[in-house]
């Protein structure tokens, strides 16, 4: 143990574990300020993180284009005014060596690097119902005995890296983009290709179309995407966007999602004209504002999303000369718009106008191996390559835990128990597992639908007073009930039912890892509503909760 860190934490001499109040498992943008919350109350805490240092998906994905698609001065913490004033964002989309930059300000502004073990994963937690703990183990072959177990191994930071028969055999580099080497890939002159056109994969690919040998893009599922306007800011910008901090925090938690802008206008209520309008001047923002503050019946209204989903094809079709298998590949016409998480980019659409680059579809001919020389699909065609990029996404919301070995009650383990069916109380805790605090899993906002720093701050916060009201009454041990989660399930489903993104088969649902149980990951009734719901809950005493 080292000295900065003795006053935090006890060893046991005679079990040999290091004897802790709180656990913070990931040191991202909630485990951070996880930590800082618990020790502010004086807790004995530690954070460890698998990551050779801060900055959770900011510190894995490295890939080539990686950057914000929330605007920056929005992505901060707003517990401190000064600690928001004293960084500056060079533009409005940073990329991810800038954010990763401002990870650093914050934990060493903090002075939280004295409480976070790196280069550590937490393999294994079992509750010990007698003692009311946590046991806590790691790849180190440390033991941690911990009252309060709190997860913040974030939503997307299981990566659906091995997916393919044979990928070791490979004679070439293969790599997911969450695990993009920090030096880079030697890529000038090689024949890549990139697997997935989401969000990172359209980052990856309008990135270094222009410096490999050949691209190849295998695309399976069509994506809406938006054009990003990415404005430098100089020192009136930068001045201007710290003034507004005091409304910014006051508007962030409680708009639909955590952003800047909320739905201003009614479907119903416009002509076909006034609506066009409306959407042409949106899409010149060049935001995520068509998606999150221009129709909200493009969620529940199939008219509503047909037309605005029409909308956009349009502008994706103009821009890409018309060019029918293009169009075919890379439109969607089998979803609406909205109902998958929708990318920003830049010149991304060009890219497949490059005669060094060739849109392989694989929707009806899938990639059925990988061959020592490249890919091979279901018709036998074999792609030959010197670099593969997999842009395959993640085990979203469950991943993080269930690749952990996370025993409650009766030895009862989350893997199996989420393997059937995907249950929490709020997104925050899960009957069966006293003790354990979580955030960014499902049924809370933060699984997809918010900008992922208010709803963490939000959750993170929500905790912090928990265990605060707890230690004060002289509490030791909350679960919720069983009753208190078939309540919100409930609540939940029927939230989600009523909206389009249950009928779509997207990541959103969990339909990208097999055999993992169907069910809308994201609360989708508001970031400003599941805040007051968490709240009301906090007010009344944890009503829902077994507290003793």
């Amino acid at each position: 143990m080292s000295v900065d860190t003795a006053t935090t934490a006890q060893v046991d001499g005679a079990s040999g574990a290091r004897e802790l109040d709180a656990v913070v498992i990931g040191a991202g943008v909630a485990g951070l300020y996880q930590l800082h919350q618990l020790r502010e109350q004086g807790l004995r805490v530690r954070a460890y993180d698998a990551a050779g240092d801060v900055g959770g998906t900011w510190y894995w994905n490295r890939y080539p284009g990686a950057r914000f698609d929330s605007e920056a001065y929005i992505y901060q913490y707003l517990f401190d005014e000064d600690l928001y004033k004293d960084w500056s964002w060079s533009q409005r989309f940073p990329d991810q060596p800038e954010i990763e930059r401002w990870m650093h300000y914050v934990t060493d502004r903090l002075d939280l690097r004295r409480d976070i073990q790196f280069s550590t994963t937490v393999t294994g937690a079992r509750f010990d119902e007698d003692r009311g703990r946590w046991t806590v183990e790691t790849d180190r072959g440390e033991t941690i005995d911990t009252q309060f177990l709190v997860t913040c191994a974030g939503m997307l930071s299981a990566p659906m890296a091995d997916l393919f028969p044979g990928q070791a055999d490979f004679r070439g580099t293969i790599v997911h983009t969450s695990r993009y080497p920090a030096e880079g890939l030697e890529l000038e002159g090689k024949r890549v290709g990139v697997v997935g056109i989401g969000a990172t994969g359209i980052q990856v690919i309008q990135t270094i179309a222009g410096q490999v040998g050949h691209l190849t893009v295998f695309a399976r599922t069509p994506q809406y995407a938006l054009p990003m306007k990415n404005p430098h800011f100089g020192p009136e910008d930068v001045a201007a966007y710290k003034a507004r901090f005091p409304e910014l925090r006051t508007t962030l938690p409680r708009t639909f999602t955590g952003f800047e802008y909320d739905f201003e206008h009614s479907y119903a209520d416009l002509t076909p004209e006034q609506r066009r309008e409306i959407l042409e001047e949106i899409y010149e923002n060049g935001s995520l504002k068509l998606w999150l503050a221009s129709f909200p019946e493009i969620f529940f209204d199939e008219a509503a999303s047909e037309e605005v989903s029409e909308f956009v094809r349009e502008k994706m079709r103009a821009r890409l000369r018309h060019d029918p298998h293009l169009c075919d590949v890379l439109i969607p016409t089998d979803y609406g718009f909205g109902t998958h998480r929708v990318p920003l980019e830049t010149n991304y659409l060009e890219v497949y106008l490059r005669p060094d680059v060739e849109l392989v579809g694989v929707r009806d001919n899938p990639i059925v191996r990988v061959v020592p020389q490249g890919l091979q699909l279901e018709d036998g065609t074999v792609h030959e390559l010197d670099v593969i990029i997999l842009a395959t996404g993640f085990d979203a919301g469950t991943g993080a835990l269930t690749r952990i070995d996370i025993r409650g009650r009766g030895g009862r383990a989350l893997t199996e128990d989420w393997g059937r069916d995907i249950r929490t109380t709020m997104g925050l805790m899960v009957h069966g597992y006293p003790n354990l605090l979580t955030t960014a899993v499902p049924l809370a906002p933060s699984a997809a639908l918010c900008n992922m720093t208010t709803c963490l701050q939000q959750q993170t916060e929500w905790i912090s007073d928990l265990v605060r009201s707890m230690r004060s009454q002289g509490k030791s041990v909350i679960e919720p009930t069983q009753e208190g989660e078939d309540a919100w399930v409930a609540h939940h489903d029927e939230t989600a039912s009523a909206n389009l993104i249950s009928r779509t088969t997207s990541w959103y649902v969990g339909s990208n890892v097999p055999g993992k149980p169907r069910r809308v990951l994201s609360y989708t009734g508001g970031v400003g509503t599941y805040r007051e719901k968490c709240d009301e809950v906090a007010a009344a005493g944890y009503p829902g909760f077994d507290i003793r």
